[in-house]
């Protein structure tokens, strides 16, 4: 077997070739931005395809402390919604590590009737969340911060928003204005928002899609939104995407073993700014053929990959997917304009230096990124996931290829991807 449980972590092992025919999981991003729009409506909402991921499930219990019900069966979500003003009773939501739900509810609480409490762990209260508290003041909300000035823990003390003017610069994540636009349609008027410098612009064009979808309208032009208020969410039906983050290690493993990945759901007019991945796969070697909503890579015919440059701004949650396929090509690969890196689940420049270093490699990191020059041949290690899901997922595609690896702590992939090491051991399986 590819893929076993040992003492010290999950073990991967080379199978052969990848051959890889799959659908992956709901998004988690387009599953949270769906439940928060649902919950916004007045009545039911059924959100079909949708994440399985613990991310989903801290986003339904945000919602249920505020009052909203969320009734899941399998990959299919009720949300009885409330509307443009949820209930609370002195809430207190524990976000966990969950980026998404502290700062989506954080905006969100501002529309209950009363104290809401957010909090997380530790390391999300080492995570920023001022410009959107910032944000949210000057539209009309009382916040207050219960630790260290621009972090969590943070008190809302609900009253509604009166709408107005923001501006967002030179942001370190999109999800503030991500949380900032989908409130804005319940403001008691309209919400002028600018945006100077945000990372990650499809995550934005992503929330502005599925607003739409649940019924509300907005103007974007030249950086800028306008959204009219006070407007009403419209109960709906919502059909999620299969998780583009979580194909990049579908196509991956096709790139570093020589297989073929086909993931189905996906089309290149996707939702997800991910799905460009298979444009540097394709810079680096592989033959990528998008098949209506299908998308297929080959691995490189002339057998190696080759180092790219890739400004990875729009799309850093796939760093760490082609900081591993980088190991497997020709020359030097350099990750930049990506320096939000270091505020995710861990410091992902850091931590991924670390493990590439344990496996050989000649790593140099920068304030926005790193440059990765793969060894002659790769190390076989134990490596440490540092509790992030993205870091084991993307270090076990070492295994597939070769040299074995050991990854500890690889229960975080249950973040974004319950079943990830059940489903890789599929994907070699008759070849092992």
């Amino acid at each position: 077997m590819p893929v076993e449980t040992t003492p010290l972590g999950v073990r991967v092992t080379p199978g052969g070739p990848a051959h890889v025919a799959t659908r992956p999981p709901g998004s988690k991003s387009l599953t949270n931005r769906a439940l928060l729009c649902a919950a916004l409506a007045a009545g039911r909402s059924t959100i079909m395809g949708a994440s399985t991921s613990t991310d989903a499930e801290r986003m339904c219990a945000g919602l249920a402390a505020l009052g909203v019900s969320c009734d899941r069966s399998n990959e299919t979500i009720r949300v009885h919604g409330l509307g443009a003003r949820l209930g609370a009773d002195d809430a207190i939501i524990d976000a966990h590590d969950a980026g998404t739900v502290i700062r989506f509810l954080t905006a969100a609480s501002c529309l209950a009737h009363s104290e809401v409490r957010l909090t997380g762990t530790a390391r999300m209260r080492e995570r920023p969340i001022g410009p959107l508290v910032d944000a949210m003041r000057e539209l009309g909300a009382v916040i207050r911060y219960d630790g260290v000035e621009g972090y969590p823990p943070l008190t809302v003390f609900a009253k509604g928003l009166r709408g107005g003017q923001t501006h967002f610069a030179q942001l370190n994540s999109s999800q503030y204005v991500s949380a900032t636009l989908m409130v804005a349609p319940c403001a008691m008027g309209d919400v002028f928002i600018r945006v100077e410098g945000a990372p990650s612009a499809p995550y934005i064009d992503m929330t502005t899609r599925v607003m739409r979808a649940f019924g509300v309208e907005l103007v974007e032009e030249n950086g800028a939104f306008v959204v009219p208020g006070p407007q009403a969410y419209c109960a709906s039906e919502f059909e999620v995407e299969p998780d583009a983050s979580a194909a990049t290690y579908h196509w991956a493993a096709a790139a570093v073993t020589g297989g073929v990945a086909r993931v189905s759901g996906l089309s290149r007019n996707s939702a997800q700014g991910d799905v460009g991945f298979v444009d540097l796969l394709a810079e680096m070697g592989c033959e990528v053929i998008a098949d209506g909503d299908d998308i297929v890579v080959h691995g490189p015919k002339s057998g190696r990959l080759r180092g790219i440059d890739a400004d990875l701004n729009a799309m850093p949650d796939t760093a760490q997917t082609l900081a591993i396929v980088a190991l497997f090509a020709d020359g030097e690969t350099r990750i930049r304009n990506t320096p939000n890196l270091r505020i995710k689940e861990t410091d992902r420049i850091a931590a991924m230096a670390t493990e590439l270093t344990k496996l050989g490699a000649e790593v140099t990191t920068y304030d926005d990124g790193l440059s990765i020059q793969p060894p002659k041949k790769l190390n076989e290690a134990t490596v440490d996931s540092w509790d992030d899901h993205r870091m084991a997922m993307s270090l076990a595609l070492v295994g597939l290829a070769g040299p074995a690896i050991t990854i500890r702590r690889p229960e975080c992939v249950s973040k974004s991807y319950p079943g990830y090491f059940e489903a890789i051991a599929s994907w070699t399986r008759a070849f092992a």
